[in-house]
């Protein structure tokens, strides 16, 4: 499919559309994205577009899961690109609000939620969930759809969306869709075009450790403390600053025991260079 594709900017159109859609007795999904769209965002689609009759897709770079010395001002933007992408395969509607359409001047909420927000991430970005937390509310009621597709790259993330879904009742389903993967095992995401030539060769040995780590888990190793420790150390000789390395219950997130019989994940951050990248991967033996 090509062409075009329809983009709203203010609230009063994407309403009275979704409204229409409602009122033939379409399904709507919605696909939330800070933009720079790479072909992960694309299968987020089309998993959206096989659930639902309708599709919107979000473009908002949210400045509230930016810490002041983090990337916000960089952060790739190609919105000419991302319509041609979303065209391509579908996409009724976009919704790309700007900031003020987002935060209005005097708006003082939050949402900061605990469980699945807790650790991992929040330890090096402690402020990213709530602004996570808020800009998702903000979108589920603004489009008011029946389903919203994330991909399990952002794993911890995608748990936090569910939880809060769940806490506070909100009327709509999240499907999370397996990482997509560069050829060499790099999960793929917007911030790998700040990798230098370099840096994009050896990336790959992130997901290669943690795969390493989920084998020796799943065969028998504990909670994966020597795998851990050996995976940590490999990841620091081919020059990664490692955040964390760690393997959870895959709901609650919490630490695994040894011989847990509930589904874990690894999961693991790192920078390489100036490039901070995240992976994680299902321990094999245990569906999640």
């Amino acid at each position: 499919m090509s062409g075009t594709v329809s983009v709203v900017r203010s609230l009063a159109p994407l309403r009275a559309e979704v409204r229409a859609w409602r009122e033939a007795g379409d399904s709507v999904a919605l696909i939330p994205t800070m933009g720079a769209l790479h072909r992960g965002h694309l299968e987020l689609m089309r998993l959206a577009k096989a659930r639902c009759r309708r599709a919107v897709a979000s473009i908002f770079v949210n400045p509230a899961q930016f810490a002041p010395h983090e990337d916000f001002e960089r952060y790739p933007r190609d919105e000419a690109g991302d319509l041609a992408k979303l065209a391509e395969v579908g996409c009724d509607l976009v919704w790309a609000p700007d900031r003020s359409q987002m935060y209005p001047e005097g708006f003082a909420t939050r949402i900061v939620p605990g469980g699945t927000a807790e650790g991992l991430e929040a330890e090096f970005r402690p402020h990213f969930f709530a602004g996570v937390a808020t800009v998702c509310c903000k979108l589920f009621t603004q489009v008011a759809h029946d389903i919203a597709v994330f991909g399990e790259k952002d794993y911890q993330q995608l748990c936090v969306v569910r939880q809060v879904v769940r806490d506070l009742d909100l009327p709509l389903q999240i499907l999370g869709h397996p990482t997509v993967r560069e050829p060499d095992g790099l999960a793929m995401s917007s911030r790998n075009a700040y990798l230098s030539a370099e840096n994009r060769t050896a990336a790959p040995l992130l997901h290669r450790t943690i795969a390493a780590v989920a084998r020796a888990v799943s065969a028998g190793g504990g909670a994966g403390g020597t795998a851990i420790a050996e995976g940590e150390a490999a990841l620091q000789s081919a020059g990664f600053k490692v955040d964390y390395l760690e393997v959870r219950h895959a709901e609650t997130l919490r630490p695994a025991a040894p011989g847990s019989e509930r589904p874990l994940r690894v999961l693991v951050a790192a920078w390489l260079g100036k490039t901070r990248l995240i992976d994680n991967v299902q321990v094999p033996g245990i569906r999640d």
